[in-house]
């Protein structure tokens, strides 16, 4: 249960050496700034500087994206565990001198990838204007024909399908139709009149929703489209050529991988600068450090710079951050507390209580010795093969601890890959094996393993109650801890016996000492329950309303470890189904080869909906029953000053 205790920083440095202690703090990532909350102390506005580098980041990261899009990376299998590249310090120095290189290129992928859009944008619209002229292509005009010297043309449609002859008599003596296309929804004309009835025919046309056609170029309709077709030609020429240059600047991806990163660190460290008070000599720099590190970095910024360096407990009123530190067996399942809530003032770190119980429920809930073979032996290459960030580490390790806990109780249980050691026995060499398991097989005895679940978790639970009792003691309130805890200790050691003679026997005397250590338990809750009321009805009436809480909130907890059982023995089920399945056929060959097929796909279908399953209700566990009973949370995580990189990391060790 370990939260690192944290200190108060205050470092005054010259102001000429600012920008090189900050740059040393970032790298080293272990104090969280503060706002200078000094008033006679100025400020730095770097509000402009930040927003130039937020812009330039962005541009480096659309070219990132231009180039995914036309130039994918080959993905590793390193990348899938989120790995970031090493660079040296000298080298990230070198690179940075290159940085209005790679912003030219990112500028040069950019406009390939607007010329791109445009010219296809383009593209599609001579399609659009193409395809509406097709209808008009044997119209031997230029669309915008209006007649002679003593003509007036019409060029336009009617709704629906017209005959010439239709169109004719609706039209004044002097007037000529040609059909030009004709189909169900639109009838397309070319009409000509002569001058003296233009006016006449126009005033017919509009009142029969003539409409005449929105193109007007001095182009026959093919030679619209010709010339759209030789357009279309240069923009897919264009597309080529710009994808091209896209391409052929795809080497250039680390170095804007870099420049995204390089700009991130500048645009934090101007965040942080902007944190700092300054006068005309000297800034002031605040902030949250654990205690462990102040040591060494003290020793390295005073040997490197002529700088002062204090540290001091913080207030109490303080927002202080919690930062969690675990051994090797409880670090890696710290990623669950978080993803609850980190500790408050008041609370204990729950990591190393929980740890346990984390890697007992995963494997009790998955409980196939075979799966959990696979987890172990597939986290150890990983851990072993790939250079991992820290927290993918961390989780790997998380589920190999939880794949030793299921090959435990698999073999126990004795389930390796469901029942495939007896299948294969019986199957193809003829003979019977009896149990393999260690202990004993769930689907043989349910009862047993549901009231050892159900002990499981009452040990659970309990420990929970003692972390309560532990901190109520540290905090000097021993009478508190002893009755708000061993009442219900009593209460539920009491009840244990009782309840499990209804799903089994129980001998008379373990029933009798549980009645006696109940009744002890529910008298000692109801007059010590209620002992802050100042009446002797609300002490009463406490002491029952707390006997009905413990009673039916205690029932819901303990029942809820009902789902070790149905997990554990859902994925026992599952896996022998997928065994039987495999072995219907009667001829062997055919057997073999469909149990292959089916053993490999069915298992692994089982191990990914059982595996999801052992988190979900392994992380359910603790949250709503083992944190019910002591942990607060509402704690605020540490957050330092550090190198917030997405694509490199630095080889250095940091001093932490």
């Amino acid at each position: 249960m370990a939260k690192l205790k944290m200190k108060k920083i205050e470092l005054i440095a010259p102001l000429t050496d600012g920008k090189a202690v900050v740059e040393l703090l970032q790298r080293r990532g272990v104090i969280e700034i503060c706002e200078n909350a000094d008033a006679e102390l100025e400020q730095t506005n770097v509000t402009a500087i930040m927003g130039e580098f937020e812009k330039f980041r962005s541009t480096a990261s659309y070219a990132l994206d231009i180039l995914e899009k036309y130039s994918p990376e080959k993905v590793a299998l390193t990348d899938m565990f989120g790995s970031r590249s090493e660079i040296e310090k000298h080298d990230f120095g070198e690179q940075s001198k290159q940085l209005e290189k790679i912003m030219n290129c990112a500028n040069e992928i950019i406009r390939s990838s607007k010329t791109i859009s445009d010219a296809k944008a383009e593209y599609a619209q001579l399609d659009v204007k193409s395809d509406m002229l097709r209808q008009w292509k044997n119209l031997d005009v230029p669309l915008n024909f209006r007649g002679t010297a003593t003509t007036t043309a019409f060029i336009g449609s009617f709704s629906g399908q017209l005959s010439v002859e239709e169109v004719e008599e609706k039209l004044p003596d002097g007037c000529s139709a040609e059909g030009v296309s004709s189909s169900k929804e639109q009838t397309n004309l070319f009409i000509i009149c002569s001058k003296d009835v233009a006016g006449e025919a126009e005033d017919i046309l509009r009142k029969n929703s003539f409409v005449p056609i929105a193109e007007n170029p001095p182009l026959t309709p093919m030679e619209i489209i010709v010339k759209n077709e030789t357009q279309q030609k240069k923009l897919a020429s264009d597309i080529d050529s710009a994808e091209r240059t896209i391409n052929s600047l795809a080497d250039v991806r680390d170095k804007l991988k870099f420049a995204v990163d390089f700009l991130t660190m500048r645009k934090d460290k101007y965040d942080a600068v902007s944190k700092l008070g300054i006068t005309k000599s000297a800034f002031v720099l605040n902030g949250y450090i654990p205690e462990k590190y102040c040591e060494s970095i003290e020793k390295e910024i005073t040997s490197k710079f002529t700088a002062v360096v204090d540290f001091y407990d913080p207030d109490e009123s303080e927002d202080v951050p919690v930062l969690l530190e675990n051994g090797s067996f409880s670090s890696p399942v710290e990623s669950i507390t978080k993803m609850y809530a980190m500790p408050s003032k008041s609370d204990v770190d729950p990591t190393s209580v929980m740890s346990f119980f984390y890697y007992l429920f995963f494997g009790m809930m998955l409980s196939d010795a075979g799966y959990g073979l696979l987890m172990v032996i597939g986290t150890v290459i990983a851990l072993k093969k790939f250079n991992l960030e820290n927290s993918m580490k961390k989780t790997l390790i998380m589920f190999r601890n939880c794949g030793i806990s299921t090959v435990i109780w698999g073999a126990l249980f004795g389930s390796w890959f469901g029942d495939i050691v007896q299948v294969v026995a019986r199957e193809f060499f003829d003979k019977e094996i009896d149990s393999i398991a260690l202990w004993f097989e769930p689907l043989d005895n349910p009862i047993k393993l549901l009231l050892f679940s159900f002990l499981l978790g009452i040990i659970h639970l309990f420990v929970g109650v003692g972390v309560s009792f532990k901190m109520s003691w540290d905090n000097d309130k021993k009478l508190d801890a002893f009755l708000d805890t061993i009442p219900v200790y009593l209460t539920i050691i009491g009840v244990a016996p009782l309840a499990s003679s209804i799903l089994t026997d129980v001998p008379e005397i373990l029933k009798s000492i549980g009645m006696y250590v109940m009744l002890t338990g529910v008298v000692l809750l109801i007059i010590t329950a209620g002992r802050t009321s100042k009446s002797v009805f609300g002490k009463f009436f406490g002491g029952l309303y707390a006997l009905y809480n413990t009673a039916t909130g205690w029932l819901g907890d303990i029942l809820s470890y009902s789902r070790l059982l149905a997990l554990g023995l859902a994925t026992g089920c599952i896996a022998s189904v997928i065994n039987l399945i495999g072995t219907m056929p009667e001829n062997k060959i055919i057997k073999l080869i469909l149990l292959i097929v089916v053993f490999v796909v069915g298992h692994i279908a089982n191990l990914a909906i059982n595996l999801l399953g052992a988190y979900v209700h392994t992380d359910r566990l603790q949250f709503v029953e083992l944190f019910s009973k002591f942990y607060t949370g509402g704690g605020r995580e540490f957050n330092p000053f550090t190198v917030n990189t997405k694509y490199i990391r630095f080889k250095e060790e940091n001093s932490k």
